[in-house]
C-alpha cells in the first residue's frame, strides 16, 4: 500500500544499489548520446568542405548553423512537454528514430536551402532526445550518485565527437560529395532502438500522474530484479513533504510561479551563455583554422585531437559531481574555460592550439555533465522535462543569432574579438550559477519542497 506522503516511490529509487538494471540504462542511453553528440558536430566538420565545393560563404554557413539551433529550441521545448505528458521512455524512442532518419535524409541535400531545412528538423529530434535522456537518468538513479552516472553515460556518448571528427576527416577527402557520408554516419543512431525498447518507464512519472497501480507494479519489478543480485534491500529514509498545490503536468506557466521563476531565470541565462560560448568555439574552429592558411585536412585533424578532451572531461565531471556541490563545480569550470579560450585565441602555433583547445573541450564537458544533472534537479516530476526542455531550448535558440554575430565579428573585427566574446559568455555563466540552490545528495522531491521532513524506515518492502 502506498504511504500517505506520496514519496515512497522516490525514496525507494534513491536507496537502490547500482545493479545490472542501472547498467543497461547507461548502455542504452550512451548510444543515444553518442549519435546525438555526433550530430551536433557534423555540420561544423563538413562546413569547410561545403565552403570549398559549394562555394558557401561564411554568412551562409552561419545561417545554416542557426537553422540547426532553431530546430533544437523547438525540439527541446516540445520534446520536454511530450515526455511529461506521455512518458520518458516513449519520448526517447520516438525522438531518436526521428533525428536518425532526418540525418540520413540530410546526406541527400542538394543546395543550402534544403540543407538548412533538414538541419532544422534533425536539430529538433536530437535536442528532444537529449533532454529526455537527461531527465530519465536524473529520475532513475539514486540521489547520492546521479551526477556520477550522468557523467559516465555522457563520457561514453562523447566518444561520438572525436570518432565523428576522424570519420569526417576521411569522408571529406573522398571528393566533392564525400561530406554526404558524414550525415549518413550520424543516422546509425537508429540501431539504438534495439536497446531503448528494453527500458522501463520511470515509476515516479506514473505516480506524479496519479497512476499509483502502474507506478507500484514497475517499482516492484525493479526491486525484484535488484534483490536477485543484491539480496534484501537497505532501509530507506523517506522524505515527508508538506501538502502542495497540484501542478499541471507539462505546463509552461508553472515554470514562472513561486521559487521556480528564479530557477528558470538562472538556468535560462546559464544555458544561453553555455550555448553561445561552447558552439561559438567548437562550430567555428575548423573554419577559422582554414581561414588562417591551415589546410582543410590538417584543420580536421587538429579539431579531432582537440575533441579527445570531451569524453575525458565528462569522466572528470562524473568524479567530482557528487563530491562537491554541483553549482560550484559549474561556476569554477566556467571561469577556467574563459581563461583557456582567451589563451587559445592568442596563438596559431599547432602545439598550443591543440593544448588549449583540448583543455577547453575537457573542462566544458566537466561543466556540461554537471549542468545536465543540475537542470533536471530544479523542477518537480510534473514539469521536470518541460522545465529542462524550455531552459535548454532557450539556450539553443539564442544561438540562432550567435553564428551570425560571430561571422560578423570574424569579418569586421578579427578572430581575437570572437574569443573575447566567448570568454565573456563563460564569465556570465559563472555569475548566474552562483545564485542557484544546492542539490547534492538530496532527494528530488526534497529539493523541490519548502519544508521536507525525513523519516527513517526499517524496511523498503511495500506490498
Amino acid at each position: 500500500m502506498q504511504n500517505e506522503s506520496g514519496n515512497n516511490i522516490s525514496s525507494r529509487l534513491d536507496h537502490l544499489p547500482i545493479t545490472s538494471i542501472h547498467k543497461k540504462v547507461i548502455a542504452a542511453l550512451a548510444i543515444v548520446y553518442f549519435f546525438e553528440f555526433a550530430d551536433l558536430n557534423t555540420f561544423s566538420y563538413v562546413a569547410p568542405a561545403l565552403k570549398k565545393h559549394w562555394g558557401m560563404s561564411v554568412s551562409t554557413i552561419g545561417i545554416v548553423t542557426s537553422c540547426s539551433f532553431l530546430g533544437m529550441f523547438l525540439g527541446s521545448a516540445f520534446g520536454g512537454w511530450v515526455a511529461d505528458r506521455f512518458g520518458r521512455r516513449n519520448a526517447i524512442i520516438t525522438n531518436t528514430v526521428f533525428f536518425s532518419i532526418l540525418s540520413l535524409l540530410t546526406a541527400f541535400a542538394w543546395d543550402p536551402v534544403s540543407l538548412g531545412v533538414l538541419r532544422f528538423l534533425t536539430g529538433m529530434g536530437a535536442s528532444a532526445a537529449l533532454v529526455n535522456a537527461n531527465t530519465y537518468i536524473s529520475e532513475f538513479f539514486p540521489s547520492a550518485s546521479r551526477g556520477k552516472y550522468q557523467g559516465i553515460t555522457i563520457a561514453v556518448g562523447l566518444l561520438g565527437i572525436p570518432l565523428t571528427a576522424w570519420a569526417s576527416s576521411y569522408f571529406v577527402t573522398l571528393g566533392p560529395d564525400g561530406w554526404r557520408y558524414v550525415f549518413a554516419w550520424g543516422a546509425l543512431g537508429l540501431f539504438s532502438i534495439f536497446f531503448l525498447r528494453k527500458l522501463v518507464e520511470i515509476p515516479r512519472w506514473h505516480f506524479a500522474r496519479g497512476d499509483f497501480t502502474k507506478a507500484e507494479a514497475i517499482m516492484q519489478r525493479i526491486e525484484d530484479t535488484v534483490r536477485l543480485e543484491k539480496g534484501e534491500l537497505p532501509p530507506i529514509t523517506e522524505v515527508i513533504l508538506k501538502p502542495k498545490a497540484q501542478l499541471k503536468t507539462g505546463s509552461l506557466i508553472e515554470l514562472f510561479k513561486g521559487k521556480y521563476l528564479g530557477r528558470t531565470l538562472i538556468l535560462t541565462l546559464t544555458w544561453i551563455f553555455q550555448t553561445i560560448g561552447f558552439y561559438g568555439f567548437s562550430s567555428w574552429v575548423p573554419t577559422l583554422l582554414v581561414q588562417h592558411g591551415i589546410e582543410l585536412n590538417k584543420s580536421l585533424v587538429y579539431s579531432s585531437l582537440i575533441t579527445i578532451g570531451a569524453p575525458l572531461g565528462a569522466l572528470v565531471g562524473a568524479f567530482i559531481s557528487d563530491r562537491f556541490e554541483r553549482k560550484w563545480n559549474l561556476a569554477v569550470s566556467s571561469i577556467v574555460i574563459a581563461i583557456c579560450v582567451l589563451l587559445y585565441g592568442m596563438t596559431f602555433n599547432p602545439v598550443f592550439l591543440i593544448s588549449f583547445g583540448f583543455l577547453v573541450n575537457l573542462v566544458e564537458r566537466v561543466f556540461s555533465s554537471n549542468l545536465y544533472t543540475y537542470t533536471s534537479e530544479l523542477y518537480p516530476t510534473e514539469i521536470r522535462a518541460t522545465g529542462y526542455g524550455f531552459t535548454y531550448g532557450i539556450g539553443r535558440v539564442s544561438n540562432v543569432l550567435g553564428p551570425i554575430v560571430i561571422s560578423y565579428f570574424i569579418i569586421h573585427l578579427g578572430n581575437m574579438s570572437v574569443f573575447s566574446l566567448i570568454a565573456a559568455t563563460w564569465i556570465g555563466s559563472a555569475v548566474a550559477l552562483s545564485f542557484g540552490p544546492k542539490t547534492n545528495k538530496r532527494n528530488l522531491d526534497e529539493i523541490n519542497s519548502d519544508d521536507p521532513i525525513k523519516v527513517q524506515q526499517s524496511s523498503v518492502t511495500v506490498k
